[in-house]
């Protein structure tokens, strides 16, 4: 078992103020950070009694809170929680943990967990691509205190999002197709040649932005310098998923959220529309936004834009 922990402390960044802890539970300790801008009336790292939290569910699985450190810019008007998952950035990495240890459950508790820890009592969650399907998990079994839901980016089941990866798959310049068959028919997913053509995929449906703003970046170095989760939850890259994630569906279930929800994507985001089309016909209370110069991280491609959205959903 590895901590990579910091200390309890209270920072200020640029017009935030920022609270570092971490929350020990029986598979480790969770880190996480909780940012407010000028006029927040709590402090610390608890939240005060009347504070709705945003709480912000990264992506992966096994990625970090990173690269949605852009959604600093909704502090003004409430505390936003960021957190690393059990397994990925600061928080105990189980690197020799066995496969079938990783599950939604694992991470529905550990989110139980830190809610508890906080002291929140009313909250909004924003989930981003595995954080959005973790999202809905957590949605559809109606916990108290949820009040607002955000789905960004997110399938609502995987056998839509393998269908969709390949579908934009085959429309990339023959060589990097070529280059991604050849490889994976070898099980080589380490190779330049795998990597390079695999960036073209990502230029265009993962992060438009060129180069990768820095947050983001820190994400990608962090997940590849421990990939445990995401090889267990999903499989060795966006094209090839045979985690134990591959046959995940929430779809039955969607009619269970009883929340005001929004569901977000990008134009040429690897959550197509048909990927996220039944969180919209079969939540009850749903709205619909897709960005239409972003692809998977709408909050950087169009941040301003994105910000306005989800702050005036928030209200």
């Amino acid at each position: 078992m590895t901590d990579l922990n910091p200390t309890d402390a209270t920072t200020t960044a640029t017009d935030v103020t920022v609270a570092e802890g971490t929350c020990a539970w029986r598979e480790g300790s969770t880190y996480f950070r909780i940012a407010r801008g000028a006029g927040a009336t709590g402090s610390g790292a608890r939240i005060a009694p009347g504070e709705v939290p945003l709480i912000a569910v990264h992506g992966g699985p096994g990625c970090t809170h990173d690269y949605l450190l852009s959604l600093d810019d909704l502090a003004q008007d409430r505390p936003v929680v960021y957190y690393d998952q059990l397994g990925s950035g600061r928080s105990t990495h189980l690197p020799e943990a066995p496969r079938d240890f990783w599950t939604i459950e694992l991470f529905l508790e550990e989110l139980d967990t830190l809610l508890a820890h906080l002291g929140v009592e009313q909250y909004d969650l924003l989930g981003q691509s595995w954080g959005g399907m973790l999202g809905s998990e957590h949605a559809v079994r109606r916990p108290r205190g949820l009040r607002r839901l955000v789905i960004a980016d997110s399938p609502a089941s995987m056998p839509l999002w393998r269908e969709a990866a390949l579908g934009l798959r085959a429309e990339l310049p023959e060589a990097a197709r070529d280059a991604i068959a050849h490889f994976e028919s070898i099980g080589d997913f380490t190779a330049p040649e795998y990597l390079a053509a695999s960036d073209v995929f990502y230029a265009r449906h993962v992060c438009r932005v060129q180069p990768l703003p820095a947050p983001v970046q820190r994400t990608f170095d962090l997940l590849d310098a421990d990939p445990t989760v995401y090889h267990a939850m999903n499989g060795p890259s966006e094209f090839m998923v045979i985690g134990s994630l591959r046959d995940w569906s929430v779809i039955d279930r969607l009619d269970r959220i009883e929340v005001p929800t929004l569901v977000l994507n990008g134009a040429h985001d690897e959550a197509t529309d048909a990927v996220v089309q039944p969180f919209v016909e079969r939540i009850p209370q749903v709205g619909w936004v897709r960005f239409e110069a972003s692809s998977h991280m709408p909050h950087w491609e169009e941040r301003e834009e994105f910000m306005r959205v989800v702050g005036e959903f928030l209200g």
